[in-house]
């Protein structure tokens, strides 16, 4: 079964040409960018008008690989608590992106948190929105999508395990991403204050303190549960370093600093 775009026309033009012209105009300078050979990216998920900049910034800086597995935030609350879309292809505006189906049964043969489910993705964009932009950059490439719902520390590292265990022994082929905006809604200084906060936890690899400072701070992030999962799987594959490649805030783009959403790239190897 393969999903169709659901935002592509809102999020992102859903022509090829219009995406290409705007990817490109957020990456003046990509062909002159230093590449790194990352082991996970913390991306936006937001329309390209306004986040578009930051996650142009950050993919072009990684060096491509052919098999992703991608953490998506679920923001409609359906289907099951980890959902994997584990056969067919997506489909966007340059062609279709197939489901790496070897891994994703390895996935689900490793553990019982992750589970096999359509239904979470059907309506939902956080996935979607990234693929257009890794496209631009990779190419070529397999995924494998996995939407998640708010839980807590333990069952995050417990499906982190999950992953590690069915990626272990091929890690250095793999790049995971997890989907995720930051504070939502709020005057810009108060988002930048709370952004920072999660900020200083992502640089020091630390999903604990995150996950603290969220509750702390009652920061409005929606994408904790990826960024935690992917942070300890990271850990688990030997990753040492977190660069922060670009923050904005949707005021940067829209003028409006009254009411923002924060957008965060960053790269880890």
């Amino acid at each position: 079964m393969n999903r169709k775009p659901i935002v592509n026309g809102t999020f992102y033009p859903a022509n090829k040409n219009d995406i290409e012209n705007l990817i490109a105009s957020y990456t003046p300078d990509s062909k002159k960018s230093s590449k790194i050979k990352a082991k996970g990216l913390i991306l936006p998920h937001a329309g390209y008008i306004y986040s578009g900049k930051v996650a142009a910034a950050t993919v072009s800086h990684a060096l491509p690989k052919k098999k992703i597995i991608i953490l998506g935030t679920n923001h409609t609350g359906v289907g099951n608590n980890f959902s994997l879309w584990d056969k067919g292809a997506w489909e966007i505006p340059f062609g279709k992106i197939d489901i790496d189906e070897e891994l994703a049964s390895t996935i689900l043969d490793s553990g019982d948190l992750i589970t096999a489910d359509n239904l979470a993705h059907i309506n939902e964009h956080s996935i979607e929105v990234e693929l257009p932009m890794l496209y631009y950059f990779f190419n070529n490439f397999k995924i494998v999508p996995i939407c998640c719902k708010h839980s807590n520390l333990n069952t995050y590292e417990n499906v982190a395990n999950q992953i590690y265990t069915a990626i272990k022994n091929i890690s250095d082929e793999i790049l995971l991403i997890a989907s995720s905006d930051l504070t939502h809604y709020e005057p810009d200084a108060s988002a930048r204050k709370k952004d920072s906060e999660i900020i200083e936890a992502i640089i020091n690899l630390d999903e604990k303190n995150m996950l603290k400072k969220i509750d702390k701070f009652n920061i409005s992030m929606c994408g904790a549960a990826p960024v935690a999962i992917l942070i300890s799987c990271l850990k688990k594959i030997k990753a040492v370093k977190s660069q922060i490649i670009m923050y904005q805030t949707s005021g940067d783009t829209s003028g409006d600093y009254n009411s923002v959403v924060g957008y965060l790239g960053a790269l880890i190897s």
